[in-house]
């Protein structure tokens, strides 16, 4: 794996998956300022839709962390996470643009999760996942 790609790519992992993690707190908490809230913050099924990226982001947050600590099977894991992730800004992109909902406070964060992940998967995909000779992100 080019360190160009890995090296940014680490960084944007570990800043977002520690992020899932405070947002969680942060929304479970409800602690979110109501300015801040996405349209219809209050309303049950939107909480219920928001609630259900919780196992998303978690295994996302959980399998990127655990990439960055194992010498070994790093690549696997980070393969998952960024999916995940990538999966997860997806997802909010399409029901925020059926909804016609265009809050850059909620766009931008969510374009993020879905575009940085992509040149590392596009490089692993075109090595073919790396291989034995895949070196390790520390």
């Amino acid at each position: 794996m080019n360190e160009r790609i890995l090296g940014p790519t680490k960084v944007a992992m570990l800043l977002t998956d520690v992020g899932f993690l405070l947002y969680w707190i942060v929304a479970c908490g409800g602690l979110i300022p109501q300015e801040l809230a996405y349209k219809d913050y209050a309303d049950p099924i939107l909480s219920d839709w928001n609630t259900s990226f919780l196992p998303l982001d978690l295994a996302a947050s959980l399998t990127g962390l655990a990439s960055l600590c194992r010498p070994r099977g790093w690549q696997t894991l980070m393969t998952v996470s960024l999916t995940l992730t990538s999966t997860a800004g997806l997802q909010a992109i399409a029901f925020w643009a059926l909804r016609g909902d265009f809050s850059l406070t909620w766009w931008l964060p969510n374009l993020f999760l879905l575009l940085f992940p992509l040149p590392f998967l596009a490089g692993a995909f075109r090595l073919g996942g790396g291989g034995a000779g895949a070196r390790p992100p520390g």
